[in-house]
């Protein structure tokens, strides 16, 4: 657990009239920084302006939290930026405080004091493992892994386009009281917590309708590429509530190195070999939701009767497959709601259980059964790899 308060570095240039030389700057004990991450669990809470080699060790963690209002985080502080001809004066607030940093993803979530920061560290460590050759910590579960929660059937709109809460379907699938959530205001698209089913630590992943219809941004890609692979490293079993309508798109999809930053995304998924469930609860196209999981081993997966998956959605994919034909048609409309009526009567995702696709269709009610008995398997398995601890690469920041 990192406390930080202050630039942690080298000092300010006074230093060197008091040296009497310069240096080439170092990074001392850095080395040990990056092999932590790949064996023990590392927190860290900006307590006070943070800057320099303090924000690095801020960063250079699985979890980060800051202080609102009594803590910021930069690079460097006001006066340096005031000084180097960028035509800026902010303050601290403007240049690196809690809410800007934390949408930047810089750091994780914000804490409204220091007692709030230091209870934030301990329920995330509270999940997981003491060091990479430990499982992560059980406890005696209060919620019955029989809960069926009626709120399910209805939650999902018929309107594909409609959103919905996300949110509320991992509160009532995971142990009631459990799901703490990592990074809400970065990556929008994509929740990611750490919670449990029947008293056993997971990882928890879930698209977000409400932002950008759950599509995949370069931000998001980045998300969850640090969240698996700090489930990966510390053994913790991974559930994917999945409702991916593909990568975002268009001009500034493209200016943001979306495809590149999504492949990171795609990697961490493909890389990992922590036991892995997905949950299809809407739409699962493209790219984007073809890396719901690793389809190259065993990677179940449950539909709800709201799933639709394919290269692409019938909207935009329509027009882009039959566009000739609906040019030279003497009425387009009718033709395309004539082909859309075809289309839809092949895409029952019924029809894609039959031909092994998915391993079943169940009520949503069922979701939470069902993820309980897997969280159990799931965890005997991640007891049988213990021996090969961390993985060869620890996690990057």
């Amino acid at each position: 657990m990192r406390l930080v308060d202050g630039t942690g570095g080298g000092g300010s240039v006074k230093t060197l009239e008091q040296m009497g030389f310069s240096y080439v700057p170092p990074l001392p004990g850095f080395d040990l920084v990056v092999r932590n991450l790949a064996v023990v669990p590392v927190a860290a809470a900006a307590l006070g302006p943070v800057a320099g080699l303090g924000a690095a060790r801020v960063v250079c963690s699985h979890f980060s939290v800051i202080v609102r209002r009594t803590a910021q985080l930069f690079v460097a502080g006001p006066p340096v930026v005031a000084m180097a001809g960028l035509g800026e004066a902010p303050d601290k607030e403007e240049l690196g405080g809690a809410r800007l940093q934390a949408r930047a993803g810089a750091v994780d979530n914000l804490a409204a004091d220091e007692d709030d920061a230091l209870a934030q560290l301990r329920r995330f460590l509270s999940y997981l493992p003491s060091n990479a050759w430990d499982a992560p910590p059980c406890s005696s579960a209060g919620d019955p892994a029989d809960r069926r929660e009626n709120e399910l059937l209805s939650i999902v709109p018929r309107d594909p386009r409609r959103p919905y809460k996300m949110r509320r379907i991992v509160e009532a699938v995971l142990d009631r009281g459990s799901v703490f959530e990592l990074g809400a205001a970065f990556g929008r698209p994509v929740i990611t917590c750490m919670a449990r089913l029947g008293g056993r630590p997971v990882g928890v992943m879930a698209s977000d309708p409400e932002h950008y219809g759950g599509g995949v941004t370069a931000d998001a890609a980045e998300k969850t590429a640090r969240f698996v692979d700090t489930c990966d490293q510390f053994h913790l079993p991974v559930v994917n509530f999945v409702d991916v309508p593909g990568f975002v798109i268009g001009s500034a999809a493209e200016r943001a190195g979306t495809i590149r930053r999504g492949a990171r995304g795609l990697f961490s998924i493909t890389q990992a070999s922590v036991p892995w469930v997905s949950i299809l609860v809407r739409k699962v196209y493209g790219v984007a939701g073809a890396g719901h999981g690793d389809g190259s081993r065993l990677n179940l997966r449950f539909a709800w009767p709201s799933g639709t998956w394919g290269s692409l959605p019938l909207a935009g994919g329509l027009e882009a497959a039959y566009r000739r034909e609906l040019e030279a048609a003497d009425d387009p409309a009718a033709l395309r709601a004539e082909i859309a009526r075809r289309l839809e009567a092949v895409t029952s995702p019924f029809r894609t259980a039959e031909r092994f696709s998915v391993e079943e269709i169940i009520d949503p009610r069922d979701t939470r059964p069902i993820l309980c008995d897997w969280a159990e398997r799931a965890h005997e398995l991640v007891r049988h790899e213990l021996a090969a601890g961390p993985k060869a690469r620890g996690p990057r920041p």
